[in-house]
């Protein structure tokens, strides 16, 4: 197909917007890989850093015989998963009912569900929630608190509401109770919806640190974040090395020990995110169109 001048001079500047756009967004993180990897006079040079010339694996090995490292890496996985779980399967139990037509005052239930998203509790009266709850120093604060939130039974209520009332109603006609058709039924049906929570809330559960720092005191239930935070903006530097047998500590600089810490913090997701990323989009267009 013939193209004019017009249409390829835009072809051309839409090209060279996008690889300046994408060089925008990929250099920060090259440039902290690099930095990871430089000796410490290389980490002190001025310019782009988009490789390093004089390769070194000293910040890595000094953070790698950390055991905070593997406790927080314990803690967040443990999270990951079992929150991500809990989350699915309490947030389909909650969205199922609220999405039959025959069950009286859904509409008020879906309103008490929005305004949980518009207002919260407060740092402090959730504080002393979960104090009273004895969740202080335990792992399931990281769970428990957070397993159902509005935005996510809005977007499962509203798939259900898409299957078709005839699912249930063979089923039912078969034997089988609201719990059987939840789990038997509609959760199969629902795998998209599924998988964007799901991947949604793994995403969350791996990149909070709050909760953390406000209920955990216990070094050894702290989390990744926790752990990263405290290097990079606490600026404690002495903890990566801890448990480092070696005179490397001194010799490496902060920077190149913080470049290091985010760099196994983010590379667990940053790996399982191109797999997922087409049920991020199908998750945005969920709801896009009414039937």
């Amino acid at each position: 197909m013939k193209t004019n001048f017009g249409e390829r001079l835009f072809g051309l500047l839409n090209g060279f917007l996008l690889c300046v756009f994408a060089f925008l967004a990929l250099y920060p993180f090259v440039y902290t890989i690099s930095l990871s990897l430089s000796s410490p006079a290389e980490a002190y040079r001025p310019g782009l850093h988009l490789y390093p010339k004089e390769v070194s694996f000293e910040a890595y090995r000094m953070i790698i015989s950390n055991p905070d490292l593997y406790w927080g890496y314990f803690n967040t996985i443990f999270r990951t998963i079992v929150g991500t779980a809990l989350t699915l399967v309490a947030t389909c139990m909650c969205a199922y009912p609220m999405s039959r037509s025959y069950m009286p005052h859904r509409r008020l239930l879906t309103l008490f569900i929005v305004f949980t998203m518009l207002f919260s509790g407060g740092i402090v009266p959730t504080y002393l929630l979960i104090k009273n709850l004895n969740l202080l120093d335990n792992r399931w604060v990281y769970i428990l608190p957070v397993m159902i939130t509005g935005f996510n039974v809005i977007i499962i209520k509203s798939f259900f509401e898409r299957i078709p009332e005839s699912y249930a109603e063979a089923a039912k006609m078969d034997g089988a109770g609201e719990f059987r058709i939840l789990f038997s039924v509609f959760m199969p049906l629902s795998k998209p919806v599924l998988a964007t929570v799901g991947l949604w809330t793994a995403v969350m559960h791996w990149n909070m640190w709050f909760d953390a720092m406000l209920y955990i005191s216990d070094e050894h239930k702290q989390v990744m974040q926790t752990f990263l935070r405290r290097i990079v903006i606490d600026n404690s530097v002495e903890l990566a090395g801890k448990g480092f047998v070696g005179d490397s500590v001194a010799t490496l600089t902060s920077d190149t020990i913080k470049s290091a810490t985010v760099v196994l913090t983010v590379l667990p997701m940053l790996l399982f995110y191109p797999f997922a990323q087409k049920y991020f989009v199908k998750g945005i267009q969920l709801g896009g169109v009414k039937e």
